[in-house]
Parts: structure tokens; sequence; C-alpha cells
């Protein structure tokens, strides 16, 4: 049929084409993907090869559950990574580029290929964006505010006021410990933290240390203690103020959790007037692809890498989420700094993305294994911080969850399990887009929309079907 189409074509006749891509698919944006008889042939040959490759693969016999989600992971990996729009030879927009710069576009994004090398030391690394455009404290992470409390594990930064009166209780923000903590205040257009200041909150926010060998043995417990836990009390002292609100993102959200449980637990939980959830998992039965990178036998290996270093490096980390969502996060910049040879564009939450942290070895073993591999989290009293058994049922704090739709980090059905589990009051959002863009969506940014039930069915879908869309951010 493709062949048919091609002779048509070429004989001068309108046809039909054989395979068309998704829709959104920018590897193929460039006119002459369809005006140029070749390019449309080679588009449409790869379309239907990579399609008959994934559903042969995604059909084998006699393999388990879990090793079929990942012949479907690395196939998709694969089968992206072949695409004709990655050689220079099969993408016209290279080849214009190429001919109008007389071969310079080529040899520059050899350079930056080369420069990656050794910035990677030996890995390839690309660029996401172009670091030099950004200066943390300037055009990144800019909201007033100094550091008021320290420890060996986190510094806590308070943030000047912009309202005559504030409101009576204090919002303490628990990010995750993956990344910085200013993915919540990129630039004042968009930053979380700044519109919370603006709104009248005190607002307090953990900055967690990059470790090194040296907290090696710095558990999950440690991290509860000596984050949000010692916080609170410190922001209690600085404000006079018997209760705080909490707001805890990804992981972060997940020692909130955590936290809130504990204090049940021990019987302080009216220090927390509420909690706030950002795309936030605690049930891992479903924790989307990254399951495809812990097992037992991948664990072993970690365990044993972690063992040796005494932590876990965040490019690691870092390579493992850009592989979820490859063609954006990996062969676009591709594209674009070596064949097309232009130089990253300056894009805030992408120099938030490669200023990673690293992950102490004992407490990413357990978060690992006690989450991820075993999911005790969500049983009652399945584990212990502190030497406490805690139980998410026994959390009354009124909360407030938002999720996001295209999370591929964590899946929105996943964290609503959730609301069937507290003891308390919860409202459940859900926002358009991914894990960062659908939360780091501001007012006037007129993108995504939500969605807002207030019955909580056991069943995500039917709270999906029965929740209405709104226009506007969260």
């Amino acid at each position: 049929a493709l062949w048919q189409h091609v002779t048509q074509r070429m004989l001068g006749q309108e046809t039909e084409p054989v395979a068309k891509p998704v829709p959104g698919d920018r590897r193929f944006k460039d006119e002459a993907w369809e005006e140029e008889i070749y390019f449309d042939a080679v588009k449409q040959y790869y379309l239907l090869t990579a399609r008959w490759i994934k559903n042969t693969m995604s059909d084998v016999n006699g393999i388990d559950e879990s090793t079929q989600k990942k012949v479907d992971f690395y196939t998709r990996n694969f089968v992206q990574s072949m695409a004709p729009s990655n050689f220079a030879a099969t993408n016209p927009a290279v080849i214009k580029e190429a001919v109008e710069t007389q071969g310079q576009s080529l040899l520059k994004g050899f350079d930056h290929f080369l420069k990656d090398l050794e910035e990677g030391k030996g890995k390839l690394r690309v660029s996401m964006t172009d670091v030099k455009a950004f200066e943390l404290g300037k055009n990144v992470a800019s909201t007033p505010g100094k550091v008021v409390y320290q420890n060996g594990l986190i510094q806590l930064l308070q943030y000047e006021p912009t309202t005559e009166k504030v409101a009576k209780n204090p919002l303490l923000i628990v990010p995750p410990w993956i990344n910085k903590f200013y993915v919540l205040d990129l630039q004042p257009k968009n930053s979380l933290i700044k519109w919370a200041v603006d709104q009248g909150h005190t607002v307090f926010v953990i900055s967690w240390i990059n470790p090194d060998e040296k907290l090696a043995h710095k558990d999950f417990s440690c991290y509860m203690q000596e984050g949000p836990l010692n916080a609170i009390d410190v922001v209690q002292e600085i404000t006079g103020a018997d209760q705080v609100n909490i707001a805890g993102y990804c992981i972060g959200g997940t020692l909130t959790s955590c936290t809130l449980a504990y204090l049940a637990a021990i019987g302080e939980a009216d220090k927390v007037k509420s909690a706030t959830l950002f795309t936030t998992l605690t049930d891992f039965t479903d924790c989307g692809e990254l399951r495809v990178f812990i097992d037992e036998e991948q664990m072993e290996i970690l365990d044993a890498h972690m063992e040796r270093k005494g932590y876990l490096e965040g490019a690691q980390m870092s390579q493992v989420f850009n592989l979820l969502r490859a063609n954006d996060l990996v062969w676009s910049f591709f594209v674009n700094n070596y064949l097309l040879g232009k130089e990253p564009f300056p894009f805030d939450l992408l120099y938030w993305n490669s200023d990673p942290t690293r992950m102490p070895a004992m407490m990413h073993k357990f978060y690992l294994r006690k989450m991820y591999l075993e999911n005790k989290l969500i049983e009652p009293n399945g584990i212990e911080l502190n030497g406490v058994p805690i139980d998410l049922g026994k959390i009354e704090t009124p909360m407030y969850m938002i999720s996001t739709h295209d999370d591929h980090i964590a899946p929105w059905k996943s964290t609503y399990s959730l609301t069937q589990h507290v003891s308390g009051p919860v409202k459940f959002v859900l926002g358009g887009s991914g894990h960062i863009a659908g939360i780091i969506n501001p007012e006037n940014s007129g993108k995504y929309g939500y969605w807002t039930n207030t019955n909580k069915p056991a069943d995500p879908d039917k709270w999906l079907a029965g929740a209405k869309q709104n226009e506007g951010s969260w």
C-alpha cells in the first residue's frame, strides 16, 4: 500500500497517506515531511515499521506482566531512537540547515557534542538549556528571603512578606530532594512561592542538602526528623503559631504523608492545621513506567552501587526520568544541538532539571524497597519511622490533593488512592499536563485547566467521569 501511495504521488495523483503521525508528534512538523515524496515515504515507512515492531513485541507469549512492561518500555525507546528525524541524511530540516550554512551547522553540532561529552566526563549528557542564561538569586530562585535555621540535612528559608497583614497559620513547603527546592520559585511570573507570599502567607521552604558519602547512613527517618519535624518546631518558634499548614511535592509529599501519620501516632497531630500534596504517591501498586527500573534483580545491582559510593548520583535519576519521555527530553535536544547545530533555548524549568541532587544510600534503599518494591506505606503499620509504626488511615488532618492528568512519574490514578485511606476531609483536584508543568501553572498562563468533583468514589475513573472541567490554573 505504501509503494502504491508513493507511485501515485510520483505520477502526480492525490492520495491519502498509509500512515500518519499521531497528533502532536513534533518530529515531523517540517513541511518537507509531507510535501517531498522521498521524505514522506521515509516517514511513513518508519511509522509502519515502528507500529509493527511495537505490536509484535507487546504480544509475546509466556512472559509475566513485569517482564512485558520492560519489553514494551525498551522496545519503545529503541523505536524512538531509530526515527529518521534523528539522522542527518533523513531529516530534511538538518539537510536544509547544512546547505544554507555551508556545513557550519554540522561543525557547530559536533562541537556541542564534544562539549557535552566532556561535561559528562565521557558519558553523553545532552544539554537541555542554556545554563549561562540563569543565575540563582537573580532570575531564578529570586523571591526575597533568608535562611533562618540549619541542621545536617536542611536549611530552612523564610520569605519576606509582601502584604500588610499575614495569615495566622504559616505555610511550610516540603519539596522533593531529587532536585533543588527552587522548582517552586523559578521566576516571578511562575513562582508558586511568590504567589503564596502575595496571598498573605508567611512562607517557609525546606532546602535539602546535596549529600555525599559522609551522609550515606542517613535514612528515611532522618529525613523526616531533620526535615519536616524539625522545621515545624522552628516555624512555630519563629512565628508563635500553634499550628502550621504544610505542603509537600512528589517525594516531599510522600514524606509529608509519613510525617502526618507519625504525628498522629505520637499524639501531636494538632501541630498541623492542613496539608497540601502535589503529585504525591503513597500507594505504589501502579507507579507507572518507573516500575521498569525497580525489581529485585535491579535493586541488588543498585544496592551494591550505593554501598560502594554511599549515594546515588542525581544525574542517574535524571536520565531515568528523561527516558520516560525520550522524544521530548532526549531526541528533540539531540536533533537541535547536534544535527542542527543550534544553541539550547533558555528555559527555567530545564535549568532546574539540570541541577539534580544525590540521594544517601540508606534513605534511597529504604524508599525504593519499602515503598516501590513492597508497597508497605499503604499498609496500616507497614512501615516504622523513628521506631513508631505509622498508619495513613490515622491521618485526620484536612487535606488538599492536586495531581496531574499526564503525570508519568506519579500517575494520578495511583495518587488518588490516598483519598480512600485517610480519615480526615480530602479535596482531590486533577490538573492538566504533567508532573511539573501541571503544578507550576500560574493563573495568567491560560493553560491546561483542571477537574473537580466533590464525590470520592473508590474508582478514579468514576471520579473523572463525574468531574467538572474548569479553565485556568488549579
